[in-house]
């Protein structure tokens, strides 16, 4: 083999090995687009959470003030039967005594119109 034969060789390996450089910084360039890409979505999804969490944390408050409000309802409708129960205690003894006082009246009426009969009956005999 002759010197120029080695020499062409070797620059046509050169150059070999200059293409494939060339290709390992091309990939190396898109490894590290790739790479800043996967942060830009990395640093998208933390905000994400964060917002999530923050969302999360509200719903939280707003069972809470819910619960209390069902509490506070709970309260209102216990306080309702026992109005209602009282009201339907007052209505009962109401009629009770409406009736009574019906009978009463009745018994009045009875007893007036005997008088006014004996009332009657004595008037005619006189004159």
């Amino acid at each position: 083999m002759t010197n120029e034969e080695f020499q062409k060789i070797v620059l046509e390996e050169l150059r070999g090995l200059k293409e494939g450089q060339e290709q390992l910084v091309s990939r190396m360039e898109q490894l590290e687009t790739g790479q800043e890409q996967l942060v830009g979505r990395m640093e998208r999804l933390e905000t994400g959470q964060e917002q999530l969490v923050g969302r999360i944390e509200r719903l939280e408050i707003g069972q809470k003030q819910l619960e209390v409000g069902q509490g506070e309802i709970r309260k209102d409708i216990k306080s309702i039967i026992e109005q209602t129960a009282d009201l339907t205690e007052f209505r009962q003894e109401t009629n009770e005594k409406l009736d009574s006082l019906m009978e009463d009246n009745k018994s009045i009426c009875q007893i007036l119109g005997e008088h006014e009969v004996s009332i009657r009956t004595v008037r005619r005999k006189i004159i």
